[in-house]
């Protein structure tokens, strides 16, 4: 990266690390496993479907053959392993030493890799209440201390907006590339883009924009309605200034399975989500 130049100069990174380092920070990488491709998943704000995008995209690759694991970086608001079903499960914690554990995910039904705050705590509704610097930190381990074995993908579910959990992410930890997800309207595209800004800053590639809740189809004759704004997907995209990945509609079965914690199942009976594979792949 264009930024690594000054780093490696004043011997804080080697010149073999410059794809690991990013404005003087060496990319931290996991204790307990391989990695090859870390993806984040990011929006503006909450509420947009980050989260299940984040799971259509993790079961979607697992289904084409890859390895993949969920890291969910929305501490205080931690929502995979319901997607996933999992949330009656809980991670193991194995000692190390008297100063360190490590972190045995839990897996999915058809073999991805999950770890969350709420896979680690007794209670799934007991809140966190913690200030910046404690998140952070808790990111950091969950991440580092995961035995995630060899991994193809590793998909981070971030938390809304351009916070310290977001910025600790796109600076420490060796992202490949980012996934934005929005909604129709203007005013949650607004907040996207200051998303788009930032991580354009932080020098991290952009595949896409998944606009989801985009319309509903009707019943009777299968036309899309519209129901949250006149303007189409790419115009939205074209406003964001990244390319449009996918414009996802308001899908009640989908809404249904990820009540019952069957969503994993039936996006694998799904082909509506390929085309976002597509182009990550």
């Amino acid at each position: 990266m264009s930024n690594c130049d000054s780093c490696a100069s004043n011997g804080s990174c080697s010149s073999n690390d410059k794809d690991n380092c990013n404005g003087g920070i060496k990319k931290t990488m996991p204790k307990y496993g391989s990695v090859k491709n870390i993806i984040g998943i990011i929006s503006g704000k909450g509420g947009v479907g980050k989260s299940t995008v984040t799971g259509i995209i993790a079961t979607e690759l697992r289904k084409s053959g890859y390895k993949v694991g969920v890291l969910d970086g929305d501490i205080t608001g931690p929502s995979m392993p319901r997607f996933f079903g999992v949330n009656d499960k809980r991670a193991e914690m194995i000692p190390i030493n008297k100063a360190e554990v490590k972190f045995k995910p839990v897996e999915t039904k058809s073999g991805i890799k999950l770890i969350s705050l709420n896979l680690l705590i007794e209670n799934e509704d007991e809140p966190v209440i913690w200030r910046g610097p404690v998140i952070t930190g808790a990111l950091s381990q969950m991440y580092t201390d995961t035995e995630w074995g060899d991994l193809d993908y590793l998909l981070i579910d971030m938390p809304p907006g351009t916070g310290d959990v977001a910025l600790t992410v796109m600076q420490t930890m060796p992202v490949k590339s980012m996934v934005v997800v929005s909604t129709p309207q203007d005013m949650v595209s607004m907040i996207v883009k200051k998303v788009v800004i930032m991580i354009e800053k932080m020098s991290i590639p952009i595949i896409g924009v998944v606009e989801n809740m985009s319309y509903i189809k009707c019943g009777n004759c299968g036309d899309k309605i519209r129901v949250f704004s006149k303007k189409t997907a790419e115009e939205q995209a074209k406003y964001l200034g990244i390319p449009l990945l996918s414009e996802m509609p308001i899908n009640l079965d989908l809404v249904e399975s990820l009540e019952k914690g069957t969503a994993e199942k039936y996006i694998s009976d799904t082909d509506e989500y390929k085309m976002i594979i597509e182009k990550i792949i």
